[in-house]
């Protein structure tokens, strides 16, 4: 997990949060603690730009911490965020592969980044996809 300044001008690592039972609802907890008023949730995508099972596990696991947080999800690309966290990470001289929840944080950062970036550019709605909650006419 990762989270902004209240201005949204840069972004930190928060928390690690292990995938499985409880997932949603603990960074649920988290944002609603923080006051988090958007929740960017990272989709994986081929190179290609396709969606594959993982980017099916993406939407599911948005929909679900929907439903738990007065927060706007936004689904938001993560290709390369990985990548560009482990290239920084050797940059700065330590390994990446040895530090796996420090590297998901990184990422996270990274995905943050890129979200506060096309938020400041006016491109929010072009380039990330809300999920609704149910119940939610709007």
């Amino acid at each position: 997990m990762a989270a902004s300044d209240p201005d949204g001008l840069m972004a930190f690592p928060v928390d690690t949060v292990q995938r499985g039972d409880g997932d949603a609802a603990a960074i649920a907890a988290i944002a609603e603690e923080r006051g988090v008023i958007r929740i960017f949730v990272g989709l994986p995508r081929k190179l290609s730009g396709q969606e594959g099972t993982s980017a099916d596990d993406a939407r599911a696991f948005a929909a679900r911490l929907a439903e738990l947080t007065t927060a706007n999800v936004r689904l938001i690309d993560e290709r390369f965020s990985t990548a560009t966290a482990s290239q920084a990470m050797r940059s700065a001289g330590r390994n990446a592969k040895k530090q796996r929840q420090v590297i998901d944080q990184a990422a996270a950062v990274v995905i943050l980044e890129n979200a506060l970036d096309v938020d400041k550019n006016g491109n929010l709605d072009a380039v990330t996809i809300e999920i609704p909650r149910k119940g939610n006419d709007d």
